[in-house]
């Protein structure tokens, strides 16, 4: 392979990754998905590529932390989809006092969100 066509591929796997992380942004499922295959593809094609010259490391590296960056947005998304779930799932218990001023248990109310009307 050539050292224009390693760059040239380097060049889209970079700009596939920033427009996966927009089309993320943007709640495009579908163009997110076409994203993934292509860098699916630009990646196996790079594959077979042991060394890089240091102008094309310095383009790694930038597609490095592009995809970093990826990460730590879809793994930030994760957590909060995750924490807000937990939030709707908790079970609601109002507080109550018992006779002598304690606060007592009493039976669980329910979920916040049961699926019911």
């Amino acid at each position: 392979m050539t050292r224009e066509t390693v760059r040239e591929l380097l060049t889209q796997l970079r700009d596939t990754i920033r427009n996966e992380r927009e089309h993320a942004r943007q709640l495009d499922l579908q163009a997110m998905a076409n994203d993934m295959a292509q860098k699916e593809a630009l990646i196996q094609t790079l594959q077979v590529i042991k060394t890089l010259d240091p102008e094309e490391q310095a383009l790694a590296r930038e597609i490095h932390e592009e995809n970093r960056r990826n990460a730590f947005l879809f793994r930030a998304t994760l957590n909060w989809i995750q924490s807000t779930m937990e939030f709707f799932g908790r079970k609601t218990v109002p507080t109550t006092y018992g006779q002598t001023g304690a606060v007592s248990n009493t039976p669980v109310n329910g979920r916040l969100l049961s699926g019911r009307i």
